[in-house]
């Protein structure tokens, strides 16, 4: 077989032009996008995946910021109970105070309390629960001027 200048053109042709040496190139060039294009997806998933967490991360922390908005709500309300509670205890104090100052104030008045309205010498009365007038016995006064208790002492 006589090797020619034809024969090595069409060789070198079939090699450099399309033939195993093109497809080899071809097949090369294939792979490294593929693998490219498998690198980008991996990237675009760990993106979409980074995503989806700041997107959890955010609803965890609006839920966080409810949460906290609402405790200040509860604790705002809570003082303002309280200081309502308190006014109302000091209220109820007062109000004890001033009742207990007019029944000193009746027990100082009870000597000049008569059930005759018409008579000059009060007489001692006592008052029911109920409201009833009764006329008190008048005390004993000795000829020395004290009183039938005042003797025992």
């Amino acid at each position: 077989m006589e090797i020619t200048i034809d024969t090595i053109l069409n060789v070198a042709g079939l090699i450099f032009g399309g033939g195993a040496l093109g497809g080899l190139l071809t097949w090369r060039f294939t792979r490294r996008k593929a693998r490219a294009e498998a690198i980008e997806a991996e990237a675009e998933a760990e993106q979409k995946k980074a995503e989806a967490e700041q997107e959890r991360q955010n609803y965890y922390q609006q839920i966080i910021d409810d949460i906290a908005k609402d405790r200040d709500y509860y604790k705002q309300e809570r003082d303002e109970l309280r200081c309502r509670l308190d006014s109302m205890e000091e209220q109820v104090r007062g109000l004890q105070r001033d009742v207990a100052r007019n029944g000193r104030m009746v027990e100082s008045l009870r000597p000049f309390m008569c059930a005759d309205l018409a008579c000059k010498l009060r007489k001692r009365v006592t008052i029911s629960e109920e409201g009833e007038i009764s006329e008190e016995k008048p005390k004993k006064v000795k000829p020395n001027g004290l009183n039938e208790n005042d003797t025992n002492k």
